[in-house]
């Protein structure tokens, strides 16, 4: 029998989680605390352990300890049909035989909910994903962006109170993923469930989610919001597994209060605050390559002045990446945004340049 216990912070949480199999734990003393109606990520490589903790939500894994608390009630040990709980795979295991319609009511059907109230759930559903006007169609019949609306609606027909999303586009090419993306947002706040999404694609979690939680072997190493993830990563991996990043391994040279200084092997980096650190302590610096300007010509800059040879460029459309290899054959990635239609930016291959960043835009991160 499953008990009613404190709700604590969260709708959804995990206290203290772990799932090994054999010696190996895939899913390492992890908690999380998860808000109604929030959208939330588990981002990282393959192997992380994100698809076996998303699994124990479902309960088609069994924890080796640890508690799962949904609504103030622990269901760690609830096998996945008596869990208020749908999960909307990748492949989106659709019947092929079955039409749109039929699909959506199959899992009302299987509850034995009146034939009346199966219509009136299935109409709302298609009308929730727009896909009214193909309700008679089989699945081989859609794209996959529409495919993928129907998997959703099936998914939400039976009002789950949570939702868990495994790779939920990761069958779509780049363009149809990116559209499908905000789609499946709207569709998903404007039904105000609870989602809990499985993704590697660093892009997709950003745009999709409210709050992203970071793995890597088996372990959360970070918890926040998109903004929070990118712009203030608390370790190297985190640094450098969101987005590009340039780092710069050294020690600390000077605090103070509003700065400090740390020495690195291609000079020194002024950081516009204090980190309350030991002198000589080895620290890390991060720094966005969209945080760097470049020139040909020097700047008035003082602070974080660096100089190179660009050895690539790259041209993305709305914005350039330079690869800048320093005099010590430090690589340095910067990128340019394309302002101007016509504009041509006159530096080239093998030019010399003069690049540099604002004391805010560095991070600094313990080794």
């Amino acid at each position: 029998m499953n008990l009613p216990v404190s709700s604590g912070d969260g709708f959804l949480r995990t206290e203290r989680l772990v799932k090994r199999f054999d010696d190996v734990a895939a899913v390492d003393d992890v908690s999380l605390s998860i808000q109604k109606g929030e959208i939330f990520a588990l981002l990282g490589s393959s192997g992380c352990g994100k698809s076996t903790l998303l699994r124990m939500l479902a309960g088609f894994e069994k924890p080796t300890s640890g508690t799962v608390i949904l609504n103030g009630v622990d269901i760690a040990s609830l096998p996945p049909y008596e869990r208020p709980i749908n999960m909307m795979f990748q492949s989106y295991a659709l019947f092929p035989h079955l039409s749109i319609w039929d699909n959506i009511a199959f899992g009302l059907k299987r509850e034995g909910m009146p034939r009346d109230q199966v219509a009136v759930r299935v109409e709302e559903m298609l009308k929730l994903v727009q896909l009214g006007a193909l309700a008679k169609r089989k699945p081989h019949q859609l794209s996959g962006g529409q495919q993928q609306r129907v998997a959703l609606a099936r998914s939400l027909a039976k009002k789950p109170q949570l939702l868990l999303l495994d790779e939920p586009l990761g069958a779509l090419d780049k363009k149809l993923r990116e559209q499908t993306q905000f789609e499946l947002v709207n569709i998903i706040e404007t039904v105000g469930v609870t989602c809990v999404m499985v993704t590697h694609d660093q892009e997709e979690a950003m745009s999709m989610a409210s709050r992203i939680a970071v793995m890597s072997q088996g372990r959360v190493l970070q918890v926040g919001t998109p903004k929070e993830i990118y712009e203030h990563p608390n370790c190297r991996f985190v640094a450098d597994f969101i987005g590009n990043v340039n780092l710069f391994d050294g020690h600390l040279s000077a605090d103070a209060v509003d700065y400090c200084e740390v020495t690195t092997d291609v000079g020194v980096v002024s950081v516009g605050h204090g980190i309350s650190g030991s002198l000589g302590m080895p620290l890390s610096v991060a720094v966005r390559p969209e945080k760097i300007q470049i020139s040909k010509t020097r700047p008035e800059a003082s602070q974080n002045l660096f100089s190179g040879k660009v050895r690539e460029i790259a041209y993305f459309g709305s914005y350039n990446t330079f690869i800048v290899e320093m005099d010590g054959g430090h690589s340095v990635k910067i990128t340019e945004t394309n302002t101007a239609r016509h504009g041509s930016n006159a530096i080239t291959w093998e030019d010399r340049v003069f690049f540099w960043w604002d004391d805010s835009a560095p991070v600094t991160l313990t080794q």
